[in-house]
């Protein structure tokens, strides 16, 4: 295959077909640095590494605002999202999410709110016969986060099946992807509601909170937001926190099937959590790639990409480019101890830098929760039934397929390193 002509077939269904697996088997079959495909009937390039993080998130090479989709927009970020902003109008809204997501304070304030809910949660799957981790997780993930929010919640459990689904359906034809349109519609109609309640004085917004934030934000313009689109910036502070859900159920799968990866998070080690917390990231399977557009002819180390071109960055690949990572499948946190990774090689959840692109601004915040609610289901004692474990990389976004159940939950007496040392 000559790398620098485009392919007769377009690779759409087999993009449907093998998902995550996709862009590294072409990749891995290129003769040369990037990869030509035709999707949708539009030629387009896939490119992988940290150079090609940086060459794809710099704003004269790629541009994202208009590389979105319309079923993406209506699902998961919403019309008029920070994400379809570029240049100074992106820098300006996202000014305000870095305020709210980046600082310690902020993070910590969040981190402590989501944790007292797991708190509040465990002593209530003790009394049940089994519960599911991915469901229970994402109730405490969004009571958590609407609480540091300073948005009211009549029904946590109604919230967080909303705030799921438009993460699950963004990437799908069918069921899921209007389960997710309805839940955008009621979500952003409910919080359009409390934006217009605070400005009018009709209800609360603590001062400092993304409620207050959004509510008061002004961009570039000078304008306010109207309340559709701070309604769906609002949501772009919760849904992805109440998504954290997806790394907390890989946790239970990944402490399943490595009882002393276990073992050492239930210690009181926070730098393992934390180190954890990236592997976590890195290993398991969250966002395939994303896509933008050549704002001009461009050249990618000796390959020509015209202007519009659609450019793919293939973000599963580089999570496990045996180029980068010692042991790519294998699951070890202890390959992030005493060394952070680097900003474009890690990219779970998208690259370049947060403050002047497009790399998610609650990355810290999605650690720190890791970090966090990791050692609490380490500590929990609970059996684990028969099921079906398997993480199928043609769904997109993938999950554990039973969402990861738990029996006969409950918080032991002793920390479970010290009860284990004392049984054996």
């Amino acid at each position: 295959m000559n790398p620098s002509r485009p392919p007769l077939g377009d690779s759409s269904l087999a993009a449907l077909v093998k998902g995550y697996n996709w862009l590294p088997d072409l990749s891995s079959r290129a003769a040369g640095p990037l990869v030509r495909v035709r999707v949708a009937g539009r030629h387009a390039v896939a490119l992988r590494g940290p150079e090609a993080v940086r060459f794809f998130y710099d704003e004269r090479h790629v541009e994202r605002a208009t590389a979105l989709p319309g079923p993406v927009l209506n699902t998961l970020f919403g019309c008029g999202a920070v994400h379809t902003l570029d240049g100074t109008a992106h820098r300006v809204r996202k000014e305000m999410f870095l305020s709210l997501l980046t600082g310690r304070e902020a993070v910590a304030g969040l981190v402590e709110q989501v944790a007292s809910a797991w708190d509040e949660a465990v002593d209530a799957w003790s009394g049940q016969p089994s519960v599911v981790l991915f469901d229970e997780a994402s109730r405490v993930l969004t009571q958590g986060v609407c609480r540091w929010a300073g948005i009211p919640l009549d029904d946590a459990v109604e919230t967080a099946r909303d705030l799921v689904a438009m993460v699950d359906g963004f990437a799908t034809a069918g069921p899921r992807h209007w389960r997710a349109r309805r839940a955008r519609s009621r979500s952003e109609a409910w919080l359009a509601r409390l934006v217009e309640d605070v400005r009018e004085g009709a209800a609360p917004a603590p001062a400092g909170s993304p409620l207050d934030a959004v509510a008061r934000h002004r961009d570039a313009d000078g304008r306010t937001l109207d309340p559709h689109t701070a309604a769906v910036e609002l949501l772009n502070i919760v849904r992805p926190t109440a998504a954290v859900c997806w790394f907390v159920s890989y946790a239970g799968h990944a402490l399943h099937f490595r009882p002393e990866i276990r073992q050492r998070l239930a210690e009181d080690d926070p730098a393992y959590a934390v180190a954890f917390a990236h592997e976590l990231r890195r290993f398991y399977p969250f966002a395939p790639f994303v896509g933008g557009r050549a704002v001009a002819d461009l050249e990618w180390q000796g390959e020509r990409i015209p202007a519009g071109t659609l450019i793919l960055l293939d973000l599963y690949g580089l999570n496990h480019d045996p180029d980068l990572w010692d042991r790519p499948l294998v699951l070890d946190p202890r390959r992030f101890l005493g060394k952070p990774p680097g900003r474009d090689a890690l990219v779970p959840q998208g690259g370049g830098d947060r403050a002047t692109g497009h790399r998610c601004p609650g990355e810290d915040a999605t650690i720190s929760l890791l970090a966090a609610l990791g050692p609490r289901l380490a500590r929990l004692e609970y059996d684990v039934p028969a099921q079906d474990l398997r993480i199928p990389l043609s769904r997109i976004p993938a999950r554990v397929r039973s969402g990861f159940v738990m029996e006969r939950v409950h918080v032991p007496m002793r920390p479970l390193a010290t009860s284990r040392a004392a049984a054996g």
